[in-house]
C-alpha cells in the first residue's frame, strides 16, 4: 500500500442515506467525485451488495468504507471484504462531521486518519439543552 496515495471513501447505507451524505459533503467541501462515492443497498441481495463493494474497492490505495449501522447487510458486506487487507478499513455510524474530516485529511496514512475520524464522528453528536444529554454544564444566570 502506498501511504502517499490519498484514501478514497465509500459511503454504504440503507435507502438514500449514502447519496444524501455524499451530496452534502460535496456541496460543503467541493471535493472531487472520485474521493467519496455513495452506494445504497436498495434492491441488492447480500451477495450482490458484497460484489458491488468489492468492485468499488479497486486494485490499490487505501479505502475507508463508511456504513450507517454497526450491524446489518451493509456493514457485514464491508467487513467481509476488509478481512486480511491492510488497505481497507470499515467505520460504522457514519455522520456528516466524520465525512468532512475524512475529505479534509484523507491524505494521511490510515493509521493516523482512522482515530481522527472516530474522534470527530463521536464529537459530532450533541444534544440541546445539554442537561438532557447527560453532560450538564453550570447554568448561567439570565440565560
Amino acid at each position: 500500500m502506498n501511504e502517499a496515495t490519498p484514501a478514497r471513501g465509500i459511503v454504504l447505507g440503507h435507502g438514500a442515506l449514502a447519496e444524501g451524505l455524499v451530496d452534502a459533503v460535496r456541496r460543503i467541501s467541493g471535493i472531487e467525485p472520485e474521493a467519496l462515492e455513495p452506494l445504497s443497498n436498495v434492491g441488492l441481495s447480500p451477495e450482490r451488495l458484497q460484489q458491488e463493494v468489492e468492485a468499488r474497492l479497486g486494485g490499490g490505495g487505501p479505502v475507508v468504507v463508511f456504513t450507517d449501522l454497526p450491524s446489518g447487510s451493509c456493514n457485514i458486506a464491508a467487513r467481509r471484504l476488509c478481512t486480511g487487507r491492510s488497505d481497507v478499513v470499515v467505520v460504522s455510524g457514519v455522520n456528516l462531521p466524520l465525512l468532512l474530516e475524512f475529505v479534509m485529511h484523507r491524505h494521511r496514512p490510515l493509521s493516523e486518519l482512522v482515530p481522527r475520524l472516530l474522534e470527530k464522528g463521536r464529537a459530532g453528536i450533541a444534544c440541546a439543552p445539554m442537561e438532557l444529554g447527560g453532560h450538564a454544564r453550570p447554568s448561567v444566570p439570565g440565560r
